[in-house]
């Protein structure tokens, strides 16, 4: 980071008091995201083969210590536009899957269904 930027953080910090809403300047440096967490205490599955890859990955006799950030910085590059879309996917709740339905239904037909109209048309109720 620059020292402007740097001083710029420094300076709009303060200590103590009650939070006040987020003014421009701040939001746009929040954008620039530096530091990520990953946590899988709940994904179990996704928790034990990170673990295995790393203990396969650190079970070598000179180096330093292979970490998750290792993997992942050896990992994003070789992302395919086809596995984000699969992630993109994954990400989608539900209703998200019917309404992206609806929308797409709407355009291709240039109509403006409701999504109870457009339900009961594809349920043929």
């Amino acid at each position: 980071m620059s020292e402007e930027l740097i001083k710029e953080v420094v300076s709009t910090k303060k200590k103590g008091g009650r939070k006040k809403e987020k003014n421009d300047e701040e939001k746009t440096l929040e954008d620039q995201q530096y530091k990520f967490f990953v946590d899988l205490r709940h994904e179990q599955e996704a928790l034990e083969q990170v673990l295995k890859i790393l203990k396969d990955a650190n079970n070598k006799s000179y180096g330093r210590e292979i970490l998750f950030r290792d993997l992942a910085i050896y990992s994003v590059p070789k992302l395919t536009t086809k596995e984000i879309e699969k992630i993109q996917e994954g990400s989608l709740t539900e209703m998200e899957r019917v309404q992206r339905l609806l929308d797409e239904h709407n355009e291709k037909s240039k109509t403006h269904l409701s999504l109870g109209e457009f339900l009961v048309k594809k349920l043929n109720l």
